[in-house]
């Protein structure tokens, strides 16, 4: 049983399918304070302000009892899409330690689209930072077909990672060899 419901990890729903980078917002990383991002992004949907907080279970042990958590995947970000009034908005929350302009903004969010794949999938996840280069990759069968990342090997495991490599952190699932193809 979730201490609290799942939230809203999407606002509006359909974010990242729709973007094209044809408009005149833009893609901001929010680095937030200590465990604010969810609060924030309760406060950004009240405000109708666009963001993604990519958002995991975890099972946490609670006076003997197991108890589901919603958390945040990478834990201090949120990413917050547009212009600079909405950015102002967003920020007179007092929520924000911080806030980095994206450079490559189709990037960062294919990047998102991959992770929300990865968490959509239901499989567990393993955070992971400070990202080395692997051969990349590409699913051929099953729920995550068609999902592309690197290869690492953790503990004798092949995993497939999942990165934003705009903040140097991933996730990782474990993957067995055989539902890979090499992508050149």
């Amino acid at each position: 049983m979730p201490i609290l419901a799942p939230e809203t990890c999407e606002f509006p729903a359909g974010l990242l399918d729709g973007y094209d980078g044809l408009t005149t917002r833009q893609w901001w990383a929010l680095y937030t304070r200590p465990r604010q991002e969810k609060s924030l992004a309760r406060e950004l949907v009240r405000l109708e302000l666009p963001f993604y907080l990519p958002l995991v279970n975890k099972a946490n042990l609670i006076r003997g009892r197991e108890v589901m958590s919603h958390v945040p995947l990478f834990q201090g970000y949120l990413f917050f899409y547009g212009d600079n009034e909405e950015r102002l908005r967003g920020l007179a929350t007092r929520r924000v330690a911080q806030v980095v302009a994206v450079n490559d903004p189709l990037r960062l969010v294919e990047d998102l689209r991959r992770i929300q794949k990865l968490i959509e999938s239901g499989a567990p996840l393993t955070l992971e930072s400070q990202l080395s280069t692997g051969r990349r990759v590409r699913i051929r069968a099953g729920a995550m077909r068609g999902l592309e990342g690197v290869v690492v090997e953790r503990r004798g495991q092949s995993r497939l990672l999942v990165a934003i490599d705009f903040i140097q952190q991933g996730a990782s699932v474990a993957i067995e060899d055989y539902l890979l193809e090499a992508i050149d």
